[in-house]
C-alpha cells in the first residue's frame, strides 16, 4: 500500500512537535516522510512579552533534545536556569537539617535545569521540525483505521493520509490512544493545581522553592525577568478560593503558605487552576500505533517530570526507529514498536510510582505523616548517595537515558 507519510505524529505541544523535530534532526531517521498534525500550531512570543503562565522544568536530558533540534536558542532566551532546590516540610523550616537542599555544585554541574516557557518551547520545536522538513496539517484529527501494512489517518476537513506509523502525543485525552483500543487505568488526585507568576520581594536567587503543606505542595520557581511562578497543588474548594480571592488576599495566602521565604509575594498575573490525575495506558504501542507523553503517562506536577518523561519517550521512539531503518526494517513493524514499549515502560513505570508515592506520603495532617515526611526529607538529605541519585534523576543524566540525549562523557 502506498504510503503519504512513514510517521504521522498527532498533537503539536512540546512532546508532539518534539518527537517530529527529533525525528527530522536525527541522521537515522531525517530521511523518513515525517508529518505533524496541529489544527492551532503555537507561534512564538514576541520580542518583550510577558513570559507566559504556564513553564516546565527542563532536565539536561531534556535541553539535549532541544539543543539537538535546534529549537534551544529560542527556549533558553526565555528561559531560567536553577542553581539550587530547598525542599521542606511545613512543620519544619527551609534551613533546617532536616530540609532536603540540591545544589548543582555538589555534582560539579552548572545548573541544576532550566524553567522553561511551554509556549516558547512549543513555537520553537513547531518552528524547527518544519524547517527540517515536516509537514505540518493544520487540521483536527479524526479518525484512525489500521491495517497490516498502513495506517489511515482521517483528519476533520475531510483529507486522508496513509503512514507506516501513527505517533500519539494528544495528551491525557488522548483520541489516538480511544481510536486505537488502548485501555488506561489511574485516579483523580482529588487536587487541582493553581498556577501564577508572582513577584517577590527577595529576589529568588535562582533557587526553586518547594514547601509540602498537608493539603499538597507549592513550588515556587524562578523565572527569567526576577518573577517566579507558583505551582500550588490543593484541596478543589481551596483553589476555587485561590483563584477567585481578591488579589490582595490572594497575595496574603501565598506569601504565608511559602513561609515568607522570598518575603512578600504580589501576583502579576491572572490565576488559573486544573485537575491532577494519574493516567497510565496499559500498552504504549499497538500494531502501528505508538504513545508518548501525556497519551501513555500523566503525573502528578510535584517533581516538574511530566515533560522530561514525554521527551526521553520520544527521544527512546526515534533511537528506536533509527535502528530499524539502518538495518532496513519497516520502522512500524511490531518488533521495534515492542523494544520501544519495554524500554520506555522500564523507566517510566518505577517514576510514575515514586511520584505516586511522594504524593500519597506527603499528603494529610497526620501527626505521624509529617514526623515521616520529616525524617524522609533528612534521611535523603543526610545520604550522600541516595541524595546524589536523586539529583542525577532530576537532571536526566541517570538510568537508560536515550543515546540521542545522552549527555557525552565529559
Amino acid at each position: 500500500m502506498k504510503r503519504d507519510f512513514e510517521v504521522v505524529v498527532v498533537g503539536g505541544a512540546m512532546a508532539g512537535a518534539g518527537t517530529a523535530a527529533l525525528l527530522a534532526a536525527t541522521p537515522a531517521t531525517a530521511r523518513l516522510r515525517v508529518a505533524l498534525v496541529e489544527p492551532r500550531p503555537a507561534t512564538a512570543p514576541e520580542s518583550g512579552a510577558p513570559l507566559d503562565l504556564r513553564v516546565s522544568a527542563l532536565s539536561r536530558a531534556s535541553q539535549r533534545l532541544l539543543e539537538l533540534t535546534g529549537a534551544w536558542p529560542a527556549v533558553a532566551a526565555r528561559a531560567c536556569a536553577y542553581q539550587r532546590m530547598v525542599v521542606w516540610e511545613e512543620r519544619t523550616d527551609p534551613g533546617a537539617a532536616d530540609a532536603l537542599v540540591f545544589d548543582a555544585a555538589e555534582l560539579g554541574e552548572p545548573d541544576l535545569g532550566h524553567i522553561g516557557e511551554n509556549l516558547s518551547i512549543q513555537a520553537a520545536l513547531t518552528e524547527r521540525a518544519e524547517a527540517l522538513g515536516v509537514v505540518l496539517l493544520r487540521a483536527e484529527f479524526a479518525t484512525l483505521e489500521s491495517t497490516r501494512d498502513a495506517v489511515r489517518v482521517g483528519l476533520g476537513d475531510g483529507r486522508e493520509f496513509r503512514a507506516g506509523l501513527v505517533v500519539g502525543a494528544d495528551g491525557a485525552d488522548s483520541a489516538v490512544r480511544r481510536l486505537a483500543g488502548i485501555d488506561t487505568r489511574g485516579w483523580d488526585y482529588g487536587q487541582r493545581a493553581v498556577v501564577a507568576h508572582l513577584a517577590p520581594e527577595q529576589a529568588h536567587a535562582e533557587t526553586a522553592w518547594q514547601r509540602f503543606l498537608d493539603t499538597g505542595p507549592l513550588a515556587l520557581l524562578p523565572l527569567a525577568d526576577g518573577r517566579v511562578s507558583l505551582v500550588w497543588s490543593t484541596l478543589p474548594e481551596h483553589a476555587e478560593a485561590l483563584v477567585h480571592c481578591p488579589k490582595a488576599e490572594f497575595s496574603e495566602r501565598v506569601t504565608a503558605a511559602s513561609a515568607n521565604v522570598l518575603g512578600r509575594l504580589s501576583a502579576t498575573t491572572p490565576r488559573a487552576s486544573f485537575p491532577l490525575r494519574l493516567l497510565h495506558a496499559r500498552r504504549y504501542v499497538c500494531p502501528r500505533v505508538a504513545l508518548v507523553g501525556d497519551a501513555a503517562h500523566t503525573v502528578h506536577p510535584l517533581a516538574g517530570q511530566g515533560i522530561n518523561l514525554a521527551f526521553l519517550d520520544a527521544a527512546a521512539l526515534v533511537d528506536v526507529l533509527g535502528t530499524a531503518v539502518e538495518a532496513g526494517d519497516d520502522p512500524g513493524e511490531p518488533g521495534p514498536l515492542r523494544r520501544y514499549e519495554r524500554w520506555r515502560k522500564a523507566e517510566a513505570i518505577p517514576a510514575i510510582a515514586l511520584l505516586d508515592g511522594i504524593k500519597r506520603l506527603f499528603f494529610g495532617g497526620n501527626p505521624l505523616q509529617s514526623r515521616l515526611r520529616r525524617g524522609v526529607l533528612g534521611l535523603a538529605q543526610s545520604s550522600g548517595t541516595v541524595k546524589r541519585l536523586l539529583m542525577q534523576r532530576a537532571l536526566g543524566v541517570a538510568g537508560d537515558v536515550p543515546a540521542s540525549v545522552r549527555r557525552a562523557p565529559s
